[in-house]
């Protein structure tokens, strides 16, 4: 059995993760989904680092799981607590020293951004939740997402990443294949460049949790299955 410390996004809340937790235990697995103090400016990365040891408390076997900005936050955990397996979702990946505020930057995401809504007819500059995030989620859903927004911080973008080093602990990455955002080229250049790690695909755009659990699943339970 692996306990999943599921670490969500910017702006988000443990809610994220709510259509996934359900397929996971259900095979047995159990789960930690953490609320983020996001809108809080005092919270930097260590701030977020403690509120998930605090949630993990003395649960063993962790698979830790990082959406969007939580790929900052999720080796900061597997440095501190040590981990079965580190998986990046939808992810950013950052370098030791490297701010998450300079990132953005360094891994030339504004061309990827806009030369992905190009290829899409899209306009370049609509960055609208509705267009970017939740255009592939049903009314319902969507309707719903938007009672688990926070207005991010940007306390933790201010600050040299703290790690000097990836820690170690088996990593994955899963990109999202229909990813507006971060594009999947984009991704998956930034992942091979930084880490060495081809990742692998599940379908969709970039909340596959929300839209696409299942796939989601299959892929998190196979990389467990894995460790034997």
């Amino acid at each position: 059995m692996a306990n999943f410390v599921l670490i969500h996004g910017a702006g988000g809340d443990g809610w994220y993760w709510h259509r996934l937790r359900p397929l996971l235990e259900a095979a047995g697995h159990e789960t930690v989904a953490v609320d983020l103090p996001a809108d809080d400016d005092t919270a930097d990365f260590g701030t977020y680092t403690d509120v998930v040891v605090k949630a993990v408390g003395d649960r063993q076997d962790l698979v830790v799981v990082g959406q969007s900005l939580g790929g900052f936050t999720a080796p900061m955990v597997c440095d501190r607590l040590g981990a079965e397996l580190l998986v990046l979702v939808a992810a950013m990946v950052p370098r030791p020293g490297e701010s998450a505020g300079d990132w953005w930057a360094n891994t030339g995401h504004d061309a990827a951004f806009r030369a992905k809504a190009v290829e899409d007819g899209r306009d370049p500059d609509d960055w609208s939740p509705e267009v970017v995030f939740i255009h592939e989620l049903d009314p319902d859903l969507s309707a719903a997402s938007f009672d688990h927004v926070k207005e991010q911080s940007g306390a933790p973008f201010a600050d040299p990443w703290p790690l000097s080093a990836w820690p170690d602990v088996p990593t994955r990455v899963v990109i999202a294949r229909d990813d507006r955002f971060f594009p999947a080229e984009f991704q998956r250049r930034v992942t091979e460049e930084r880490l060495g790690i081809t990742p692998d695909e599940v379908p969709g755009g970039h909340l596959p949790a929300l839209a696409h659990p299942e796939a989601l699943a299959e892929r998190l339970l196979a990389y467990v299955d894995q460790l034997g």
